[in-house]
């Protein structure tokens, strides 16, 4: 029986954090599970179209990616998303997969990275591990993407188990808004910001609204309000923490179907 795996994320049009993060993702998924075939699919039509463009490489969506192996005789097909939260792009890719349950013997869907308390600890203790070496008055701050859709409250959840920590997590399309964090910040002494991407991938959002020296940017607003800043273009996927939530996710769904 021929058997499938589809990484599938929101993508990216910057092809060296899609090389770090994206393809390293899907390297630990392909070397994890030896006995599935190993394809990818994004969510983003307009990241989609721009890499088209540019690089004149064709990314299929998951309703493409589906159809093309279910006409290639695959049987058993596993998506595991590569999305942080349960937002609306892990549900386009869940109901784009889900429409091929009655042309399969087996079509299941892994969960986004933050999807159950345990996700939350793991991610909590990971974050934590990262600022020992901190000086009294240094903070990491996690520019999260965000979402219209109701799961931008896990962003909030994620920042109030952080609160004993020098770990802030903030969003740029929804809350918690970098404003309010930078009073917290002046509020508990700090001066010397971290700033990271709390994002699969380094893209755009990283590169232009995090670190750039536009007047707008989340590095120019801190260091406008005060603070020395350091931002850092790494997304999650570039750490093995954050790929091994994803295969355990993917374990999860093959064990159990859930």
């Amino acid at each position: 029986m021929k058997k499938a795996i589809i990484a599938v994320s929101f993508g990216t049009s910057y092809p060296e954090t899609r090389k770090k993060t994206i393809e390293a993702v899907e390297e630990k998924l392909a070397a994890t599970f030896p006995d599935y075939d190993l394809f990818r699919a994004f969510t983003s039509n307009k990241v989609i179209k721009k890499i088209k463009e540019q690089e004149d490489l064709t990314i299929l969506t998951v309703d493409q990616q589906m159809q093309k192996l279910v006409d290639a005789g695959y049987e058993e097909v596993y998506v595991q998303p590569l999305h942080i939260i349960s937002g609306s792009e892990y549900s386009k890719a869940l109901h784009q997969a889900k429409r091929y349950k009655d042309k399969l013997k087996t079509i299941e869907v892994g969960k986004p990275l933050l999807s159950s308390q345990g996700d939350f600890e793991k991610m909590v203790d990971w974050l934590k591990s990262l600022t020992p070496d901190f000086s009294e008055d240094e903070a990491l701050v996690l520019m999260g993407h965000g979402s219209q859709h109701s799961a931008f409250t896990a962003y909030a959840c994620l920042d109030h188990m952080l609160m004993k920590e020098p770990v802030f997590v903030c969003a740029v399309e929804s809350y918690p808004e970098i404003q309010s964090v930078v009073q917290r910040l002046k509020d508990g002494g700090f001066k010397k910001i971290s700033l990271y991407p709390f994002m699969l991938v380094a893209g755009d959002h990283a590169t232009n609204d995090m670190a750039s020296d536009d007047e707008d940017s989340w590095k120019s607003q801190l260091q406008q309000a005060g603070f020395e800043v350091e931002p850092v273009l790494k997304g999650l996927g570039e750490f093995p923490v954050v790929q091994e939530m994803f295969i355990d996710h993917m374990k999860t769904v093959m064990e159990t179907g859930d």
